[in-house]
């Protein structure tokens, strides 16, 4: 039994009781013990049910994270071990692990922290109090487990750098954990080859989520002509290169990222029918339907354009008009894909704004495949914010 108790109000819980991760501030009654943010406490309904182990911080609107739904368990260094484990376990029978996302924060059980791997590196993101102090168990946790399969890591970088750590009263940290190395990382991925910067490439370096997606579009596009709007570092452009693309297109607002993509292009051989533009999307779509560009692909992998539900209005504005657009830009037959990876835009709210789209620019949409996110970032049931990702393959054809 934990020092600390968290007790429900009556009727509250409902989300951890249908198996949910997180219990927030206003459904709290009373806390009953001593505690320091970041402990482990017990949290028990309003009439004493034990429902399980968290951490708790009360700086934080997330008060409990939960963390083990048994009362007879010790969380110890030998618990958290056992839940590194599983967590390879699994990629290793769903996913090419040469480059994964290892840990996937709550649907891994250990809320709160996500860490990837880039060939011989590990990048630590932790935006959690609680699961933080038990971030260096972790690491050498996973270093151990991955040794026992011939995997070892020469580097940990650590990117915990989002303002949400603010929010949890904590500082942003980024650095090395360990001996510094060459942050500048070459994975294969697909077939494509990659540099990732762990540094200072946005989230962890790279987009893992995508692996299986960018796989998807390889059969639309040999000999195909293809516009990819918001590439980053260029990775479904180059995904259509390796498959043969005759032309490929891709822009980004970001010069870092073009200039990232640019040398992937070079890395891969591809510099001749693989290029990149920085440039606004919104304003660059406009130009090219007016210049009378007309593509065989068009893809759509967008920022999330909501991180909260207050802007989810303005969020649907801009991925109406962005496939708007991008569906205008499609020959007759062509292809349309579609992704949004934000939480907040809900797979009915999607495909609602997608359909308003086809009806603006006068296209009839055949769906051809819905996915989500890669096996590596599994969905948790009841714990909906790991489910983010929707990703459609549509064909596009004129009104008939």
């Amino acid at each position: 039994m934990n020092a600390c108790r968290v007790v429900l109000k009556k009727g509250e819980g409902r989300t951890i009781k249908s198996g949910g991760a997180w219990i927030y501030d206003n459904e709290i009654d009373r806390f009953e013990g001593e505690f320091t943010n970041g402990d482990v406490a017990d949290v028990l309904d309003f009439d004493g049910y034990f429902m399980g182990q968290g951490f708790v911080n009360t700086n934080s609107k997330i008060t409990v994270r939960m963390l083990c739904r048994k009362k007879d368990v010790t969380i110890d260094d030998k618990f958290i071990g056992q839940r590194v484990r599983d967590a390879w376990n699994y990629r290793k029978e769903v996913i090419d692990t040469s480059s994964c996302r290892i840990i996937f924060g709550e649907a891994d059980f250990l809320p709160g922290i996500v860490i990837d791997k880039f060939s011989d590196v590990l990048v630590v993101e932790s935006l959690a109090l609680g699961i933080d102090r038990w971030k260096g168990v972790i690491i050498d946790e996973l270093k151990k487990v991955l040794a026992e399969d011939g995997i070892n890591i020469r580097g940990v970088y650590e990117r915990s750098d989002a303002k949400v750590r603010l929010q949890e009263g904590m500082e942003r940290s980024k650095g090395f954990i360990g001996d510094a190395f060459d942050t500048k990382v070459e994975i294969v991925e697909n077939g494509v080859r990659y540099i990732v910067d762990v540094e200072d490439g946005q989230k962890t370096g790279f987009f893992l989520d995508q692996k299986n997606n960018r796989a998807a579009i390889h059969r639309l596009c040999k000999g195909k002509k293809v516009l990819d709007c918001f590439t980053h570092t260029g990775s479904f452009a180059l995904n259509a290169g390796i498959a043969g693309a005759e032309s490929v297109l891709g822009v980004d607002a970001s010069q870092l990222a073009v200039d990232q993509a640019t040398e992937n292009s070079k890395l891969n051989g591809l510099e001749d029918k693989v290029k990149f533009k920085c440039a606004d999307v919104f304003e660059l779509l406009p130009e090219l339907e007016a210049s009378g560009e007309k593509y065989d692909v068009v893809i759509l992998d967008p920022p999330a354009f909501t991180k909260s539900r207050n802007s989810i209005k303005n969020a649907v504005k801009g991925y109406r008009e962005i496939n708007l657009r991008g569906l205008k830009l499609v020959k007759n037959g062509g292809y349309l894909c579609s992704c949004s990876c934000s939480h907040f835009m809900d797979p009915e709210l999607f495909a609602k704004t997608i359909r308003e789209a086809a009806s603006g620019a006068h296209k009839r949409l055949r769906q051809v495949e819905f996915r989500t996110q890669a096996a590596d970032h599994p969905i948790l049931w009841a714990a909906d914010s790991s489910y983010y990702l929707k990703f459609y393959i549509f064909q596009v054809v004129e009104e008939k």
